[in-house]
């Protein structure tokens, strides 16, 4: 179990996790949670459908890992639209990302206060470590936060195809993106077998 999750019966999955393993996961959900911020309406609290009929922004994010993270709707990076093509396909990206980036949003934050809280329920257990145990609803929670973290770390390091993650793997031990690197290929590994765990 060490470095992977299992299947648990009758459902859910379990991953065997360091101090150390616990910490990064944990400061990188908290980092993901920073950069997509909080919702629009947190100031109202008040008001319980402010943030449901709360309109989203309609132009891309200017960061980006959350361009990454939020990508446009409509758009083809194979192709070379007219400029007409380009304008129409701007114009339908913002309408999509005005009505549906803030549930996108609000998804994204879930998911990373699932990983952050099922983590403090760790650390209350005992130092060295503990055995993570998940539900299936809290696997595809962490599912959801552990591919929102590759893609901003992937999206850091400028990966773009399988290529650029090959020549990850020949980076020198002193290049400065060498931790972002085995971050990146850790979360992959426990991202690939906790897919696993969900399959029927």
């Amino acid at each position: 179990m060490p470095g992977h999750f299992e299947p648990l019966p009758g459902g859910g999955a379990a991953v065997a996790l360091d101090d150390v393993e616990i910490s990064i996961i944990r400061s990188l959900a908290v980092q993901l949670l920073e950069l997509i911020g909080p919702g629009p309406a947190e100031d109202a609290p008040d008001d319980p459908l402010a943030e449901l009929f709360a309109e989203g922004p309609s132009e891309p994010p200017s960061d980006p890992v959350l361009r990454r993270l939020f990508p446009d709707a409509y758009d083809d990076p194979e192709g070379a639209p007219s400029a007409a093509e380009a304008e129409e396909r701007r114009a339908y990206s913002a309408e999509f990302r005005r009505y549906t980036e803030n549930d996108l949003r609000a998804g994204k934050r879930d998911s990373a206060l699932a990983v952050i809280r099922s983590l403090d329920g760790l650390s209350a257990a005992g130092e060295g470590g503990a055995v993570l145990k998940l539900s299936p609803d809290d696997s595809r929670l962490w599912l959801g936060a552990l591919n929102d973290l590759r893609l901003a770390i992937g999206s850091r390091l400028e990966i773009t195809d399988e290529d650029d993650t090959d020549l990850l793997y020949r980076l020198p031990d002193d290049d400065p993106r060498k931790p972002m690197v085995m971050a990146y290929l850790w979360l992959g590994g426990l991202q690939e077998t906790l897919v696993s765990t969900l399959l029927p």
